[in-house]
């Protein structure tokens, strides 16, 4: 049966593994055509995908798409494959291997454990949960004792199967009882450390020294025993970063006055403090992703790209196409795991909107001319793995990559993000309530004229919400025209003036002025699609990197709180009402 060129729904495989027959259900990624499979070539894509012990987990199948129904096997994404389901083939209609739209007989959910020896099982319960906390609690007998590694990694290996089988109520049930009942023993500590006081004229060095690493090790929680054999395991690491996960989702929904709250706290800080050596940047390795990168890894910077969504196919051939650059850091523990990633757009300018970064390319030339490359624009940068937060990775990420684009591009002189202001319209509309209100002076009485030749007078500032809301000012010009200068202005004021703990409240210009970089150009629709004008009324903003700056404005930053910002901005500000513009004011 030929597959070739033909437009599929779905395709479900029959496969044999150790005398169990299934049916597995592939789902397409959107429309298209199957170009050059046969499917001797589709039977041995899945046959490699199954494990020779049997185990009911087919992750990707090498189908490649192509919309113009060119046979280029580079050209397309893996597409992935239903994991959770299964059809029972004793009542299907399906033959050896067969194409339909729809399936016949009963179909069961699995849940799987990423031991390969594991078969699938039910949905976790209570007995369950205390069955796993028993195990920790067995495991960690075996911290000052001499049983054998063998016997340890044996069991941590069962106890990191059964958590990941844990539903969601279970889990949080185990990372409680993890975190409050085996950290420190304060009354251990409390014990050693009156030892310790009472040998403080002691001229006994090595009872001095002896009472001094005791101490140590009990001010080291119990758990952090755990997490060191933990990492040891195939795929440790990445396990121990989803715990985090877990960890950070639960203090998040618990309240402050929780009596968990503090101890799952602490067992987040000692998670953090053990990943941040694991992941020191001299672990890490660099890698650029091409049009010819494994399939897999394409996939996941499709899927993790959190400031730009992917759109198709053509899009992220496009974004590691020519005079685009993609890197990405992986480690040893998780390397087909992208970590931070990091896209560039190489151009003759810095661009101060999206479409100038789709413009630059076909302006300069259709084969990338290094002559012809002077500015490098930082575009997108997404941290894939929630499990390390807080860890810092991307401004290394881009330091590193500003080397290797000054190496392949001696002509590079310029260094800009364009950014986006994620929350800038949650902020505006907060504060246009508020003026509502009449709590605040908001909008000079010059721009209120304006936007009333366009809005309704009497409630100028719910229909104002509105447009904002519906985005339906940016298809009128006159109104476009009234909004650019209160929203520019509102904007220069939310990223310069608005502050937490005396730095910058937006995330992005903290973490780039962190890195040293400089406030530099506020953009005028800069992002006119749907997610764009949805966190900032269209505007994006450039943060120059000077890299002969970067180390005084990062320590300035960082010590005295001083924002480096171009005159542009601080113009901006200035313009803006109250008590703060005029500091500004002065300043200029």
């Amino acid at each position: 049966m030929d597959l070739k060129g033909q437009s599929l729904v779905s395709i479900y495989l029959r496969v044999r593994v150790e005398g169990v027959v299934t049916v597995v259900k592939l789902e397409p990624l959107g429309e298209g055509s199957i170009v050059d499979h046969e499917l001797g070539v589709l039977e041995r894509d899945f046959n490699n995908s199954v494990t020779n012990k049997g185990k009911h987990l087919i992750s990707r199948a090498a189908l490649r798409m192509d919309g113009n129904g060119s046979p280029n096997r580079r050209m397309g994404l893996c597409q992935r494959l239903s994991l959770a389901r299964y059809l029972n083939t004793a009542g299907s209609p399906i033959d050896e291997m067969g194409q339909t739209g729809r399936h016949g007989g009963d179909s069961t959910d699995y849940y799987f454990g990423s031991n390969e020896d594991e078969t699938p099982h039910r949905p976790s319960t209570v007995e369950d949960e205390v069955h796993v906390k028993n195990l920790l609690k067995e495991i960690l007998t075996y911290r000052e004792s001499n049983v054998s590694n063998w016997i340890i990694e044996s069991k941590v290996k069962r106890l990191s199967a059964a958590y990941k089988s844990l539903l969601k109520p279970h889990k949080e049930g185990f990372l409680k009882e993890l975190s409050r009942n085996h950290a420190v023993d304060h009354h251990q500590v409390q014990a050693t450390a009156r030892t310790l006081i009472g040998l403080e004229d002691s001229l006994d060095e090595r009872q001095l020294l002896k009472a001094e690493e005791r101490l140590k090790m009990q001010l080291t929680p119990q758990y952090s025993w755990l997490f060191i054999h933990l990492g040891r395991l195939e795929r440790g690491v990445k396990f121990l970063v989803d715990m985090r996960t877990d960890v950070l989702e639960l203090i998040s929904e618990l309240d402050s006055k929780d009596p968990h709250l503090l101890p799952l706290q602490q067992l987040n800080s000692t998670l953090r403090e053990t990943l941040s050596l694991w992941f020191s940047v001299g672990f890490l390795n660099l890698e650029r992703v091409t049009w010819r990168s494994p399939c897999e890894m394409l996939q996941k910077i499709s899927e993790y790209e959190a400031v730009h969504p992917v759109r198709n196919w053509t899009d992220l051939k496009r974004r590691v196409g020519p005079y685009r650059r993609c890197f990405v850091y992986t480690h040893s523990s998780m390397p087909d795991e992208p970590l931070v990633v990091l896209h560039t757009a190489l151009s003759d300018e810095i661009a101060g909107s999206m479409s100038g970064i789709v413009s630059a390319a076909s302006r300069m030339s259709e084969e990338e001319n290094p002559s012809l490359v002077k500015a490098a624009i930082f575009y997108s940068i997404s941290s894939t793995q929630k499990g390390l937060q807080g860890i810092e990775l991307g401004n290394y990420l881009i330091k590193r990559v500003v080397r290797e684009l000054q190496a392949e591009f001696p002509l590079v002189n310029q260094f800009s993000t364009l950014s986006p202001i994620p929350t800038f319209r949650l902020y505006l509309v907060d504060r246009l309530k508020a003026a509502e209100r009449g709590e605040m002076e908001l909008l000079t009485s010059n721009e209120l004229d304006q936007l009333r030749l366009f809005l309704s007078p009497d409630n100028l500032w719910s229909e104002l919400r509105k447009v904002l809301h519906t985005n339906s000012w940016v298809g009128e010009v006159g109104l476009m025209s009234a909004l650019e200068g209160p929203l520019m202005r509102l904007c220069a004021r939310y990223l310069y003036l608005e502050k937490r703990r005396g730095y910058t409240l937006d995330s992005v210009a903290n973490f780039h002025l962190r890195n040293g970089a400089m406030m530099w150009r506020l953009n005028w629709r800069a992002d006119l699609t749907p997610r764009g004008l949805g966190n900032s009324c269209g505007i994006m903003v450039n943060y120059r990197y000077f890299l002969d700056q970067l180390e005084s404005n990062s320590r300035r930053y960082q010590e005295e709180q001083y924002v480096t910002v171009s005159e542009q901005v601080l113009r901006l500000a200035a313009a803006s009402i109250g008590e703060q513009a005029e500091k500004v004011t002065s300043k200029l």
